[in-house]
């Protein structure tokens, strides 16, 4: 057996391996399957439950919510400044937020390498460089083109609306296989389209002799001068999931893949890391959302969930993306109270949806609180806060442009406007806790560089001062990307596993 769920055990746990993995998402997956492949006692361990993809797909959005989404999606950055309060969504679970993803796949944008080259120092990381890691993940994960028959009518009439604003609209790249366009992707495919690491990478890893224990809370990491020794937690085996009995692995290699939300409490509870940078950094892709009311019936659920994007405004930090939200969701978080709410509500099967992100400059620092959770706060950058008001008049226009009779601005307490409404309106005067904003896309709390001084893990993912350790996932990247990150994440992840010595020489 392969799969261990800690819930289930009574007493303290020990195991042994030549590498744990901490985390088993985009990251951890890959490095622990890429481990594994090599010939290693390969133990991931992960804090939250193992749920089968087949038995996700069957859930009702509710219950996906509450078994695999982290806090059951409440998770909040907090504002500093004039920031919006941002909606930070995870996973926690075998599969981690691979599991809630649209299946966005882009590779790490050739000017985002570019910078990293010139101005961090990261030289091995150039596009040419990095051409095999992403084509071993692509084909791993099977990423393909969204046809443009999948494509939602909302989606369309965006895509229409965009080119007569001069905006391009391209067809999305997804780790999908068989997919059929249900529109299920955050919540579980019930189809088992989507080639999340659950399905594409975990059970190789487990073919290849790897172990899983699902509801291990690692705490820290065990040391033995500047070598990484293995990990201390607890199991999540009392009363409503609890820390309860010890967790102790005993390892050769440790290789952290919590997150960047996670990650830097566990270097700082095990008094690793520079503190200087460790936590600091953190980018988010702050993103809003777009609804629009047409005459006809849109049924905008109905096609693939994210199957297009635009890019014509990256030089701005602007990326738009095809989304849509269930109906349960989307109508709760229409305007208004009561039977206003409730004639809102009925105009769902009207509205189309589009969403755009920015491409910050990071402001977001992970704090270490009182539980097992942190408090993160994040302070938008001038410049971010600046291109929100275009961001989202754009995608208003758009639609206008496409023959929308109202749209719903991401604004709290606002009503549907029409197209002169729009025009009359200054969202540059708004105040940013005015705004609804997410995120799903949080990097860069344990950025790596060419200097420890100003990073906390070097370009081969190892942290700086010690041997035998290694962070893997996405806190690690230095900037934003500004696209959707998973398939970012899974390169890097895949450069760092390769480029890991022999375990003998480690």
């Amino acid at each position: 057996m392969s799969y261990h769920s800690a819930r289930d055990h009574v007493g303290d746990l020990v195991l042994d391996c030549d590498v744990v993995v901490v985390g088993s998402g985009a990251s951890g997956a890959v490095v622990a399957t890429e481990l594994a492949s090599a010939g290693l006692k390969v133990i991931i361990v992960e804090e939250g439950p193992n749920i089968p993809s087949a038995k996700l797909g069957q859930m009702r959005v509710s219950e996906s919510i509450r078994h695999v989404w982290r806090d059951g999606a409440f998770t909040i950055a907090i504002p500093l400044g004039d920031t919006p309060a941002i909606n930070v969504t995870m996973g926690r679970g075998v599969g981690g937020s691979s599991m809630l993803t649209g299946g966005v796949c882009f590779r790490i944008p050739d000017p985002v390498l570019d910078t990293w080259e010139r101005e961090l120092g990261l030289v091995e990381y150039t596009p040419k460089k990095m051409e095999e890691f992403h084509a071993h993940v692509e084909k791993a994960i099977h990423v393909e083109e969204v046809p443009k028959e999948m494509r939602s009518i909302g989606t369309n009439l965006f895509a229409e609306g965009a080119a007569k604003i001069g905006l391009t609209v391209e067809s999305m790249r997804r780790n999908t296989k068989g997919c059929n366009g249900c529109g299920r992707c955050n919540f579980g495919c019930p189809h088992g389209a989507k080639m999340s690491v659950d399905v594409s990478y975990l059970p190789r890893a487990v073919e290849k002799g790897a172990q899983i224990f699902s509801h291990c809370l690692v705490d820290k990491i065990v040391m033995d001068g500047t070598r990484a020794v293995g990990v201390r937690g607890r199991l999540l085996n009392k009363r409503g999931g609890a820390p309860g009995d010890r967790l102790t692995v005993h390892a050769r290699r440790v290789v952290i893949a919590a997150g960047a939300w996670h990650t830097p409490l566990v270097l700082e509870r095990s008094g690793l890391g520079n503190r200087e940078v460790l936590g600091k950094n953190l980018t988010l892709h702050p993103a809003f959302r777009m609804l629009a009311r047409f005459d006809q019936e849109v049924r905008g659920w109905e096609g693939a969930l994210q199957s297009a994007y635009s890019r014509t405004l990256e030089p701005e930090g602007i990326t738009y993306t095809g989304l849509f939200v269930p109906v349960g969701v989307l109508g709760a978080t229409m305007p208004g109270v009561g039977l206003e709410l409730a004639q809102n509500a009925k105009k769902i099967g009207h509205l189309a949806m589009f969403g755009g992100l920015i491409h910050d400059l990071g402001g977001g620092t992970v704090h270490r609180g009182l539980g097992r959770e942190p408090y993160v706060t994040y302070r938008m950058a001038a410049r971010d806060r600046a291109v929100m008001p275009k961001l989202i008049r754009t995608m208003a226009e758009a639609f206008f442009a496409a023959g929308a009779r109202e749209v719903f601005l991401p604004v709290l307490g606002m009503r549907g406007l029409d197209a002169d409404a729009l025009k009359q309106l200054r969202l540059e005067d708004l105040p940013g806790k005015r705004f609804e904003c997410a995120s799903q896309h949080p990097l860069g709390s344990a950025q790596m560089g060419s200097s420890p001084r100003r990073s906390v893990v070097d370009g081969d993912g190892r942290v700086w001062g010690t041997q035998g350790l290694y962070v893997v996932d996405g806190s690690v990247l230095p900037t934003s990307l500004g696209v959707n990150p998973q398939l970012s994440i899974m390169t890097v992840a895949t450069r760092l596993a390769w480029r890991m010595p022999p375990i003998s020489a480690s």
